[in-house]
């Protein structure tokens, strides 16, 4: 047919519409495989705050030792409940032992005291003279307790003493709560810099040898620095930085020891998220950083799902059925509608959660997924614990509906 006839006719020769890109189907995460192999050493458990590092890291802990391993947990939520749910009345910075009834292996935790940890580093790695100085002064006092990357600094720095021994099969980590998921990973190297950092050594220099005898413009500087923080502040940081100046060194060996074993075989990160777009965003970024800085994924945890109990009633059709059974007025229509309708949202729900996991999927199709179904409650004791290692550990196709453990809802038939 020519144009011309086209055009008279009215019909246009279109090309067919391409198909659709089908969604990416997630990887398996077999946790099991990995806490019970032994040449897995370190398990780090990361992601945004609030989204159940602390309880997935206990989880994943508690399962190792039933499977026969000797196990510490370190976490950095310091709520009793974690304690609590371990069988402990508290949780320090030393491990302790937890009674697992009829475990293989054992179980420790700790919770970190980032304040303690930094003061043990300062008794090891100096005399007993300065380290008195250091831990009396008031800027140390304040440095060790709430500086900014301080406690991030410190679970690397205990990680770090941790695996220089040989007690433990392995160690799995709960990193700190941060605005920043990134934030543990840059903490070692930001410490060091901050402590080695040429303001601070500015503001020290004529404390330091080679400087006692001060330019007029430097002494102009300090006199300027002095009205902003203040002199006594001054004073106590030159006197800090003074004292602690033969640990600079150690602090940078240790900041790059530390980060190194984290990219060594043996140690993995389990990204930790919930359904919800902030969350899989930051855990996003993190995938991304780890990928770059050629750290070992795991995978990713996808926390708290709403799985239907029944995968067979759409949304919709849930719906419909529920207006039949009102307009039917049979007695029991009232309560056979409430479930329908509460199925219907349930539905509604775990259909956006998918949604979103597809999402990061297609985003990431190399990084493996595990669903983990919310809690009725708050994990209290051990038998909580352990229902929540089984979400993390069982097989992928064991799940009461069949719809596999890397997926909330069942893939779309193509």
């Amino acid at each position: 047919m020519s144009a011309a006839t086209e055009a008279t006719t009215g019909r246009t020769r279109r090309s067919p519409r391409p198909p659709a890109p089908p969604t990416a189907e997630a990887l398996p995460l077999e946790l099991a495989e990995l806490i019970t192999d032994p040449d897995t050493r370190i398990v780090v458990c990361c992601g945004a705050g609030g989204v159940g590092k602390t309880t997935t890291s206990a989880a994943l802990a508690l399962a190792a030792a039933e499977a026969g391993r000797t196990v510490v947990v370190l976490t950095i939520d310091p709520a009793r409940r974690l304690a609590q749910s371990l069988g402990l009345v508290e949780l320090d910075n030393e491990p302790r032992r937890v009674d697992v009834p009829g475990a293989r292996g054992e179980l420790h935790a700790m919770m970190l005291d980032m304040k303690r940890t930094f003061d043990d580093i300062v008794v090891a790695h100096s005399t007993p003279e300065r380290a008195q100085q250091i831990l009396e002064n008031p800027f140390y006092q304040t440095l060790s307790s709430s500086f900014a990357g301080t406690q991030e600094y410190m679970a690397m720095e205990k990680l770090g003493q941790l695996r220089a021994g040989d007690r433990w099969d392995l160690i799995i980590v709960d990193t700190p709560p941060s605005r920043s998921a990134l934030d543990f990973l840059d903490a070692p190297n930001r410490m060091s810099r901050f402590l080695d950092g040429t303001m601070i050594r500015l503001l020290t220099a004529p404390s330091r040898t080679g400087f006692r005898i001060a330019s007029a413009g430097f002494l102009f500087f300090s006199r300027i620095i002095s009205k902003i923080l203040g002199g006594q502040l001054l004073r106590d940081i030159s006197a800090f930085v003074s004292a602690l100046d033969t640990m600079f060194g150690g602090f940078r060996e240790r900041a790059t020891a530390t980060y190194e074993l984290l990219r060594r075989p043996g140690t993995w990160f389990v990204v930790v998220a919930t359904p919800e777009p902030d969350a899989l965003r930051e855990a996003s970024y993190f995938v991304d950083r780890l990928s770059a800085e050629q750290m070992p994924l795991a995978g990713l945890v996808v926390n708290r799902t709403h799985p239907p109990t029944t995968t067979a009633l759409s949304a919709t059709r849930a719906d419909g059925a529920a207006e039949e059974a009102l307009e039917s007025g049979r007695e029991g229509a009232e309560l056979a509608a409430g479930a329908l309708r509460v199925h219907a949202e349930r539905m509604t729900l775990a259909t956006r959660e998918q949604h979103l996991a597809d999402r990061f999927t297609s985003a990431h199709p190399e990084v493996a997924v595990r669903t983990v179904p919310a809690a009725a409650g708050d994990v209290h004791d051990l038998d909580g614990l352990r229902v929540m290692a089984d979400a993390l550990t069982g097989p992928d196709g064991d799940t009461p509906t069949g719809v596999p453990r890397r997926r909330i809802l069942p893939a779309r038939r193509r």
